[in-house]
């Protein structure tokens, strides 16, 4: 059976988000059918529980930056958990704090970044944490495909990352992208639930 494709970004429209700081419009420059990181982080109005979700995104050339001023931006599943958007092209052997990270938790298997200036994907299979009335009874977990490449297979979720909306885990959460001041591009955003 086919899973419904909830579309959040097809290059044509915002009005799937809004802008975390205040809950109004979006303020990043939609251009030719590509996200470029504005000002502020975004959420999806969509939430989910157990999902798909597929994004492409572009590190932009900063030659004479380095380490976290380098392309920084972040994908954070429910909001709250974080897989690290970074031009790490080349960085061996890749850290938590570098690209496809989940942000100070784990590294990824192995460096599958390309080029600044090429598109990359993510395709994250997202397990939501079970909760028998407020208790958590079975943490997240996570696979993470980076441009075709496994570098995180069903790694358990067991604490939130810092700067996300929540700071504990939930059933059903946004997907947020993260402004960290860097010129990072997104198109091709879309979630099927599983």
């Amino acid at each position: 059976m086919a899973h419904k494709r909830v579309i959040l970004f097809d290059g044509t429209s915002l009005d799937g988000w809004y802008s975390r700081h205040d809950r109004g419009p979006v303020r990043w420059k939609l251009e030719d059918g590509i996200l470029t990181v504005g000002r502020g982080d975004i959420v999806s109005k969509y939430e989910f529980g157990d999902a798909h979700i597929h994004l492409e995104f572009r590190e932009p050339d900063m030659p004479n930056a380095h380490g976290q001023g380098k392309g920084n931006s972040g994908v954070y599943v429910h909001g709250c958990y974080e897989i690290q958007v970074l031009d790490s092209y080349g960085i061996e052997p890749p850290t938590d704090g570098d690209c496809a990270a989940i942000y100070g938790m784990y590294a990824p298997l192995t460096n599958a970044c390309l080029p600044p200036l090429e598109w990359q994907t993510y395709d994250i299979y997202f397990r939501a944490p079970r909760f028998e009335g407020d208790k958590i009874v079975e943490c997240a977990r996570m696979t993470l495909l980076q441009n075709g490449v496994v570098v995180h297979n069903n790694v358990i979720l067991p604490r939130t990352t810092p700067g996300g909306i929540f700071d504990r885990p939930v059933a059903r959460g946004p997907l947020l992208l993260q402004d960290h001041g860097c010129p990072v591009s997104y198109r091709n955003i879309y979630i099927e639930e599983l």
